[in-house]
């Protein structure tokens, strides 16, 4: 049997040990190391933290970029170029395409149906603020869109008009645009047919549509305010393709007619009736 002494035990310490004052001479120990911090120290910490901006698809910087493209191909109305720096349009499509969002591309958004591109959106409200009521309001006052799809061109109406009605005949995209219109207080979305319009909100200072169909429906024509513009795409003189129509209509010494013009070709979702 061995007579050397046994060695002191070094770890793992007691309680008491590791709470206890050193013995004179003998060396300090460090402090025990923490892999987690006092959870009140980790909120500290966070709420101190600033919130990275200027990146990703949240920040200003990429809708300005998308904005200066849109300027530099000829897009000059500086409310409809505030208005699409304003409105996020990754948020109004599929996370899967968000990545694109700020392309000048159409997009799908389930259905057969599209998000339509910026450039022909931006045209399309620089047309209607052209109008000659418009530019004396200084807004689009009380718009009708046809086709509310995801709600991104409702959004972006918001921005220069004083309400918005948008219908839709398709329900699961009449409950998209619901959720992603949650704040915008002043779009009121309306689940029927299109191609009726809404009489019940009539008349309208300006109609868009984001569908396209071989004429313009009488009922829009109806439901048009004196001195409003309606801006819509239609099958094209030659049968083939498309071009946007602008309708005003005009109230003077001669009586209340509608004025067409068209304008450049344009690919939209064909117009249909009904509900689903």
């Amino acid at each position: 049997m061995s007579d050397t002494p046994p060695r002191a035990k070094r770890f793992p310490l007691s309680l008491q040990q590791l709470g206890s004052t050193p013995k004179p001479g003998a060396a300090v120990g460090r402090e025990p190391l923490k892999p987690q911090g006092h959870w009140q120290q980790a909120a500290a910490i966070k709420a101190r933290a600033v919130p990275p901006s200027g990146l990703g698809l949240d920040s200003a910087g990429v809708r300005q970029r998308m904005v200066q493209r849109l300027r530099a191909e000829g897009l000059s109305d500086e409310r409809v170029l505030q208005a699409l720096a304003t409105v996020p349009r990754h948020e109004f499509v599929d996370t899967a395409l968000a990545i694109q969002a700020y392309e000048d591309t159409s997009l799908p958004i389930g259905h057969g149906q599209t998000i339509s591109k910026p450039s022909v959106v931006g045209r399309m409200m620089a047309l209607m603020l052209a109008a000659p009521g418009a530019q004396a309001r200084g807004h689009l006052g009380k718009v009708l869109e046809i086709g509310t799809g995801c709600g991104y061109q409702a959004a972006l109406l918001m921005q220069i008009a004083k309400q918005v009605v948008s219908i839709e005949r398709l329900k699961p995209l009449h409950d998209k645009a619901l959720g992603h219109l949650v704040g915008y207080s002043q779009v009121r979305l309306v689940y029927g047919d299109g191609m009726l319009g809404h009489p019940p909100s009539a008349p309208y200072d300006s109609i868009i549509s984001a569908a396209g169909g071989d004429d313009i429906p009488q009922a829009w024509l109806d439901q048009l305010a004196p001195g409003g513009r309606l801006v819509a795409p239609m099958t094209a003189p030659s049968g083939r393709g498309q071009v946007l129509v602008l309708i005003d209509h005009v109230r003077d010494a001669q009586g209340s007619r509608f004025v067409r013009s068209l304008h450049e070709a344009v690919l939209f979702v064909p117009l249909k009736s009904g509900v689903m």
